[in-house]
């Protein structure tokens, strides 16, 4: 894993999460395990309304929190009740936080390469819809990151369990002197959560 990213990763070990969102975190935590215990695939994809901020944020995460507790078999994903694009932001908080990260192409929709570790398959993000084939179509669990998706996607088509752990969008901060310290703010907030999660997974 890259040093910076290490950093990182010990200033978020001293974040403390509340009761209530360890509560919140539980049936995920069992979820994995239980996939784990079976000696499954752990499939998840992250949703949110446009796939551009919160969603990534919590792939990009959940990812590098498998690999660093060791964690085999775990294959994170995104999506969006519409797709948009990565929103640059975004882009500049991972890299600030020890990503590695390379824009693969142009256009209203870039594709990037984001690594956390020199020998480790890189994600790949870029905003895609619900169906888009990148995704897996069954066997996963839905991780609903925002409100407005949970309550739009009553049903997500494939999904073995859907999950509310949703996070405040920093949009609302876009464009303000405070921007880059909110996108901080959540993507710590994010970091915090998932390396709950995957701490707690038994890896056998």
């Amino acid at each position: 894993m890259f040093e910076n990213l290490k950093v990182t990763i010990e200033q978020i070990r001293d974040f403390s999460i509340s009761l209530e969102r360890e509560e919140n975190l539980k049936p995920l935590i069992e979820y994995i395990q239980h996939k784990i215990n079976n000696q499954e695939k752990v499939n998840l994809n992250f949703i949110c309304t446009h796939n551009s901020r919160r969603s990534h944020l919590s792939q990009i995460w959940a990812q590098t929190f498998s690999y660093y507790f060791g964690i085999n078999g775990v294959n994170c994903y995104s999506a969006g009740t519409e797709a948009t694009a990565l929103f640059p932001e975004v882009v500049n908080v991972l890299e600030s936080s020890g990503f590695v990260i390379n824009k693969l192409s142009a256009g209203s929709n870039p594709v990037y390469s984001i690594k956390y570790a020199d020998n480790a398959h890189p994600i790949i993000g870029f905003s895609k819809g619900l169906k888009h084939n990148f995704n897996p179509k069954s066997n996963f669990g839905a991780i609903m990151t925002c409100d407005a998706a949970y309550e739009a996607c009553p049903i997500v088509n494939g999904a073995d369990q859907k999950f509310a752990i949703t996070f405040e969008d920093p949009k609302q901060f876009d464009n303000t002197e405070i921007q880059k310290e909110k996108y901080i703010e959540r993507s710590m907030q994010i970091a915090s959560e998932f390396y709950y999660v995957f701490s707690q997974i038994n890896n056998r």
